[in-house]
């Protein structure tokens, strides 16, 4: 991947984990551009006018609502893209659900709270294996070895 790409456009990426391991999937609607019917994290464009961390926050409550208590644990970024190009940064947040309830705003059809063994299962966005994997928070056996850059498919074993 090549970095000196200019950026088109920053991403805050969140990712939340509950207390038995599990990671929060939000289900795309069908007509969404990014994605269409694919399961993701919450997650969305940096506007000019705010910080990675304020678009974090801001995502967090128009994606899931503001019912929800989390623990930020861990940020990482930027990081370029690698199943786009390398034309995005991506900043990733990973949080620990300590309580509250998810509201789904329209972007968003169903959600799901997903087990390790059970995420093979949902068709989800390209980088989000990359994602889950430069956190570390499941080993990597449990990731498409397909959907992950050479260098993560070791790692975390």
């Amino acid at each position: 991947m090549t970095v000196d790409k200019p950026v088109k456009a920053r991403f805050s990426i969140n990712l939340i984990v509950n207390a038995r391991n599990e990671l929060l999937l939000l289900k795309r609607r069908q007509t969404a551009e990014l994605g269409p019917g694919q399961w993701g994290f919450p997650a969305g464009h940096i506007q000019d006018v705010e910080s990675a961390e304020e678009c974090s926050a801001r995502e967090l409550a128009e994606e899931i609502g503001e019912q929800t208590r989390l623990q930020l644990l861990r940020t990482l970024g930027p990081v370029r893209d690698t199943f786009y190009g390398g034309i995005y940064d991506v900043y990733l947040f990973h949080y620990r659900w300590l309580e509250g309830e998810v509201r789904l705003n329209p972007e968003h059809t169903d959600y799901a709270w997903v087990a390790p063994d059970d995420y093979a299962g949902y068709d989800v966005m390209d980088g989000m294996d990359e994602d889950i994997a430069l956190l570390n928070l499941w080993p990597v056996g449990y990731l498409d070895p397909e959907k992950l850059p050479p260098a993560l498919r070791k790692n975390n074993n």
